[in-house]
């Protein structure tokens, strides 16, 4: 049995069988106008990063999300020669998956966040460095960060999401800043989630808005697994509320039988799902938003808008063009994600522009799959590609703890070079059981121990 085979069988059995018994600067400026601009302005700096020599190619990522731990821990651990540099904005670490379930206090703090980016540079023989990154020369392999230069042999870019709130019909800036501070998505920034938590807590009736955007947003199932966790709060503490889904797409995105029943059989005139319903305005003053069809007035609300890939990109000239993505991400190649033109480039994790789901199985899985392409071209050789694996599960219910969950795979088409979608082997779980409750929470520790443990 391969190493991959045997690491995808052990996140399952952290799951459901556990539970159940060189291109140059030119290149990139034509992608994003004004990126050559932003670029030599940024590299004029003659400030090094304060790092140690590097002992080998060294490889830098940038992001400590699912995707960029992985991919620092395994590329080393397939090619020891690698000199590997973690960039990360953040000082602390805590989790986006998994903070549904904080909401209704089936998890602590604690689960989230106990895990610590320099216990896993240590464990794992590399270098966290907590800077930001504001530029970036292809041309001579340099990265600038606000604590200076890295020169990298390769470089790649796991930043996540940016929100998209003009595509739910908020443009001015004040506006967005009002919408985002007020009424957070919950799908970026920790400080979001502890909002969101504290809205959950002190909510004391009417209507809790949530919605769903359109396009492949951050973890498909996550707005209706928190409208489950909401729900079983309201229906705990016997208040006169309901939590209102506002879908802007016509069906549940992904384990509709088994949300569809839940919503149904667990919380009757507590959930209302509204689908084909998107947003195109919000006033947060009033706390009202508008369809194309009704103005509708809420007590609360986590408002989830588009998503795009993260600013950075764009920032940086890695950008797709639009007929390539529609949603701001990178212009990579197909299986390998190197930018296109330049295989010492690679973007990963939620700013990809292929159909995967932007959810963190899939961002580990992937990351397996980039840091031996990594290593097989540090040392010449052709890579080899595998896909990426969801393995994806949904808390229902929380007395008792019950969850459904999904195990995807992706098909690939060689005469098109495109992924063609969910592959013929994906299973859906729809029969929520206390098993899969279970599993959920071991599903995340296993997330938690590969990336952070030796």
């Amino acid at each position: 049995m391969s190493n991959e085979q045997s690491r995808r069988d052990f996140l399952k059995l952290g799951g459901t069988a556990l539970a159940m018994g060189a291109s140059g600067l030119a290149a990139a400026a034509t992608t994003a106008p004004g990126a050559a601009k932003n670029q030599a302005a940024a590299v004029s700096t003659a400030i090094k990063a304060d790092l140690p020599k590097a002992k080998g190619p060294r490889l830098v990522v940038v992001g400590a999300g699912t995707s960029g731990l992985t991919i620092a821990k395994y590329a080393k651990r397939y090619y020891p020669t690698f000199d590997v540099v973690l960039v990360e904005k953040r000082d602390m670490y805590a989790s986006c998956f998994s903070s549904n379930l904080w909401y209704a206090g089936l998890v602590d703090l604690e689960f989230l966040a106990d895990h610590s980016f320099l216990d896993a540079a240590v464990n794992n023989k590399y270098i966290y460095f907590n800077a930001t990154v504001t530029g970036l020369d292809r041309t001579s392999r340099k990265l600038v960060t606000n604590k200076g230069e890295i020169d990298y042999d390769y470089l790649v870019l796991a930043p996540g999401i940016d929100y998209d709130y003009g595509k739910i019909g908020v443009t001015d800036a004040a506006a967005v800043a009002a919408l985002h501070q007020t009424y957070p998505g919950g799908f970026t920034q920790s400080t979001e989630h502890v909002t969101i938590r504290r809205k959950v807590r002190e909510f004391e009736g009417g209507v809790f808005l949530q919605s769903v955007p359109s396009g492949n947003y951050r973890c498909l199932p996550a707005p209706y697994e928190r409208a489950c966790m909401i729900a079983s709060v309201i229906k705990k503490n016997k208040l006169k509320g309901k939590v209102l889904i506002l879908d802007a797409n016509p069906e549940i995105t992904i384990k509709a039988q088994g949300f569809h029943a839940a919503f149904d059989e667990l919380y009757k005139g507590i959930i209302e799902w509204r689908a084909s319903s998107p947003i195109i305005g919000v006033d947060v003053e009033k706390k009202q938003v508008s369809t194309d069809v009704e103005t509708i007035s809420f007590d609360d609300a986590a408002i989830y808008p588009n998503v795009r890939g993260a600013i950075l990109i764009e920032q940086l000239g890695l950008m797709a063009p639009s007929s390539h993505s529609n949603q701001k991400e990178a212009h990579i190649d197909t299986r390998f994600n190197n930018f296109i033109g330049d295989e010492r480039v690679y973007v990963t994790g939620d700013s990809r522009n292929q159909p995967y789901s932007k959810s963190a199985n899939t961002s580990n899985t992937e990351g397996h799959t980039i840091a031996r392409v990594l290593a097989a071209r540090a040392q010449g050789k052709e890579p080899e590609w595998v896909a990426p694996q969801t393995i994806c599960y949904s808390m229902v219910n929380a007395d008792p703890m019950e969850a459904i969950s999904v195990d995807a795979g992706y098909d690939y088409d060689a005469k098109t070079d495109l992924i063609t979608g969910f592959s013929k082997t994906t299973k859906v779980f729809n029969d929520r059981s206390t098993a899969r409750a279970q599993a959920t929470l071991e599903w995340a520790r296993g997330i938690y121990r590969d990336i952070f443990n030796a």
